[in-house]
């Protein structure tokens, strides 16, 4: 670390959740911090030719040469664990950094389980190009029901110390590089035949897709050729540490929607409770989901009385005229039921919603109070068998249906698309 300092001043979130602030902050902690390749800040007088994302090549071509970046003497893997609060409750999840073959959609064992916008694979797209480099990490899970895998690739680090970030929310990031080739080869040989659901990352696993493809139409590619992998974090569906939070929705467009008239309109197809007013309400209603841990159950808080309102789904008639082109798993989501039949369906004739998204009830909580939006939704999380079983029959799920947290790190390990030169630089 004697290039960079402190690795907690080089590292950076991934680019989709760096707002400006964030992106400022990262540039002043450290002339090498990943930001300037990540997220390169526009700056007056670019170009298209000589824009951000030259800017970014340039730095990571500079960084190479100075050594700022390494490349590792033999092929590795990185065991990866992150540590962090939740709730007033700590948790550790655990995982490995590898390079994974690239298959397009449905054409293997990889399986997305959200939709994709076409303007950030482009963003990223532009970046590869660039860069010749896969900057950030995908996030994948794997069967692994008792943990064979990670107790393969974690062997023999008992005694190592790792390397160490805590990034900007708290977390405690830790990394041990692992260059035994007969771990290699243990893990290679469990993993294989395993599918990879995408947790995080399907613009960056598309827009390797679309890279790989490209460089393809030009020649062949060589079966090893760098282009034909991605980098990937991959965690067992088992692990403790994998949380998937709930997406909690804050609704405006509702003006003066109350209690009673909320009541009223879910009614034909909810049974409908009162949970209280104002915070104990609102963390009465969530406990009463939390303790249910089922999907059909939501709360909702009115915030021109402040009264909160637990909603359980009388049955499945109503999803199943309405989400007719979509699976019984899907129209079972608690998501699926809010957006389909409640915002788009029995709150229609009110407004028009448009929606916010939180994790925490405490983030429901402010927003409520400082008056932000209409109406609160509290909506369970998905849990991982959702996630399995809709993404394996090649469905998508609803947007904003999971909040796998907490994010992973850019700038612990990067994947070269290219070959490297004897210079270290991408040819």
């Amino acid at each position: 670390m004697a290039k960079v300092g402190a690795l907690s001043d080089v590292v950076a979130p991934p680019y989709d959740v760096i707002d400006p602030a964030l992106q400022e902050r990262l540039y002043r902690a450290s002339e090498n911090n990943i930001i300037r390749l990540e997220l390169n800040r526009e700056e007056p007088g670019d170009t298209e030719a000589q824009g951000k994302y030259a800017r970014a090549a340039r730095f990571l071509r500079d960084w190479l040469r100075q050594g700022v970046l390494r490349e590792e003497d033999h092929a590795s893997l990185y065991v990866y664990h992150q540590t962090f609060e939740v709730e007033g409750t700590m948790h550790t999840r655990r995982g490995f950094f590898a390079r994974v073959r690239l298959e397009p959609f449905g054409q293997g064992k990889i399986y997305p389980h959200e939709q994709t916008l076409s303007g950030p694979k482009a963003d990223r797209l532009a970046l590869y190009h660039a860069t010749g480099f896969n900057l950030s990490p995908i996030f994948g899970l794997y069967p692994d029901t008792d943990g064979e895998v990670l107790r393969a690739v974690e062997a023999g680090l008992r005694d190592r110390t790792p390397l160490v970030a805590t990034d900007h929310l708290g977390v405690e990031n830790r990394l041990w590089i692992v260059d035994d080739q007969k771990v290699h080869t243990a893990v290679r040989g469990l993993m294989a035949g395993r599918p990879v659901f995408i947790a995080d990352g399907h613009h960056r696993y598309e827009t390797g897709l679309k890279y790989r493809d490209e460089r393809a139409q030009a020649g062949p590619l060589d079966p090893d050729d760098p282009a034909n992998f991605c980098l990937m974090m991959l965690v067992g569906m088992s692990d403790p540490g994998l949380l998937i939070l709930p997406t909690h929705r804050l609704v405006s467009g509702l003006p003066g929607l109350t209690a009673e008239a909320l009541a009223e309109r879910l009614a034909p197809e909810f049974e409908v409770t009162v949970s209280g007013e104002g915070e104990s309400g609102c963390r009465a209603a969530w406990k009463v989901i939390e303790d249910g841990g089922d999907q059909d159950m939501l709360g909702f808080g009115t915030v021109a009385d402040g009264k909160w309102l637990v909603a359980r789904l009388r049955s499945d008639e109503a999803m199943d005229r309405l989400a007719p082109e979509h699976s019984a798993d899907w129209r079972s989501l608690g998501v699926s039921i809010l957006h389909v039949l409640v915002l788009e369906n029995l709150l229609r004739p009110l407004g028009k919603p448009s929606c916010r998204y939180v994790h925490l009830v405490k983030e429901v909580l402010d927003a409520t109070a400082a008056r932000e939006c209409d109406l609160a939704c509290l909506v369970p999380p998905a849990r991982m068998d959702h996630v399995e079983a809709i993404a394996s029959g090649l469905e998508t799920m609803p947007p904003k249906s999971t909040y796998f947290y907490p994010k992973l790190l850019t700038g612990l390990v990067l994947n070269p698309l290219r070959r490297l030169d004897s210079s270290h630089e991408p040819r």
